[in-house]
């Protein structure tokens, strides 16, 4: 082990994958942006085509170009598309690309390549997509599009606004707009490859949203959606570890980190984490996290997370040592801290813990064969 690393369980991903388009019955967009959630692009990738994904998903283009680079020639979506984007280079490499107005389209058009788009429908995010005023213009000019050549609407696609609240009325609502804007494209002329709605939540709580695609984001690398509701297991592929830099005796009365915002009630011990906020280590969570050491022992963080360690107390206990292993988050079935354990104590959710944490870590890469390899994160 290194000081301090990302340990990504591949077979947990593929693993994932394979359950939830089990359980669906519906093919998988595994959805890789972030670089594969902070578990790495090109590995993740790797891991979620051999579980069964039929699509990668992504944010932009340099990601996809980056998994066309590293080997990958399957269907490939990139949805959020820029003005300083080479649009051109990822229809030059088979990518589909989503198209939210008009403008878009013309934009795409101007390349001379055809290209396959996927259109975008707003049914309620107020995000990224066509609003409904738009989207018989859209439908038209798509149209057009085809009959001159231009490109194959390959997808008409939308996200929910509240999929992990199963109970929220939004969510009838948005497939309903959803259904009715799909029928205004087939109107139009228009006959997609694949409708898809569901993201990770809906995938796994909404039968009706499946249609003929789920996308698949936190769920792959096992990550619960919907916090306690999920229907299928899920196998956490993420493990952050690091190693005790320093252990000392704490007298009652003394004051720990930054501004002394964690003074020691009693005699105790505590132990040097030789990783921080600078790292992606949630400030928010100081004394409120906990880690697991030497086996499961479970020590809290006293005082503030610091740009490159943080302390945790080991109430004096004599067996911790320098070098032991420090788990920060990992699988709960082993007796450790979740990512969503730290995404409650810094008040926010496990995606942002996964895809921030990196800065100085190396990340290694487990499989169920026993083979690992390391990167610089």
């Amino acid at each position: 082990m290194t000081r301090a690393e990302i340990v990504v369980d591949l077979a947990a991903i593929r693993d994932n994958v394979r359950t939830i388009a089990a359980f669906t019955g519906t093919p998988v967009m595994h959805v890789v942006k972030a670089n594969g959630y902070g578990h790495g692009l090109l590995e993740s990738a790797r891991a979620g085509r051999a579980g069964g994904a039929t699509w990668l998903g992504v944010a932009g283009v340099e990601e996809a170009l980056a998994l066309r680079a590293g080997g990958d020639s399957g269907p490939i979506l990139a949805w959020l598309i820029t003005a300083s984007d080479d649009v051109a280079a990822a229809i030059g490499a088979g990518v589909d690309v989503a198209a939210y107005t008009v403008a878009d389209l013309d934009r795409i058009a101007e390349t001379g390549l055809t290209a396959r788009v996927q259109l975008k429908l707003d049914t309620g995010l107020t995000r990224g997509g066509a609003s409904r005023p738009d989207w018989t213009a859209l439908f038209e000019r798509a149209r057009a599009g085809e009959l001159d050549g231009s490109w194959k609407i390959t997808g008409i696609w939308s996200h929910f606004v509240a999929s992990e609240e199963p109970d929220e009325t939004i969510n009838d609502e948005q497939e309903k707009v959803f259904r009715e804007g799909v029928d205004e494209a087939r109107a139009a002329g228009l006959a997609p490859e694949v409708i898809h709605l569901a993201n990770s939540a809906g995938a796994l709580l909404r039968p009706s949203s499946r249609f003929d695609l789920v996308r698949i984001g936190i769920a792959s690398y096992g990550l619960e959606p919907a916090r306690g509701v999920s229907p299928i297991p899920l196998r956490p592929a993420m493990r952050v570890v690091a190693e005790v830099a320093l252990v000392k005796d704490v007298p009652a009365g003394q004051g720990v980190s930054y501004n002394h915002r964690w003074v020691a009630p009693a005699d105790t011990r505590v132990a040097l984490v030789p990783v921080g906020y600078a790292d992606g280590i949630p400030r928010a969570a100081s004394n409120r996290a906990d880690v697991a050491i030497y086996g499961g022992y479970r020590a809290p963080i006293r005082g503030t997370i610091c740009m490159d360690q943080f302390v945790v107390d080991v109430f004096g206990e004599p067996t911790i040592l320098v070098g032991d292993e420090v788990v920060l988050w990992g699988d709960p079935e082993q007796g450790v801290p979740s990512a969503q354990d730290w995404a409650e104590a810094a008040g926010t959710i496990s995606y942002e813990v996964v895809t921030r944490i990196g800065g100085r870590l190396s990340r290694r890469y487990e499989d169920l064969g026993g083979d690992s390899r390391e990167e610089l994160a």
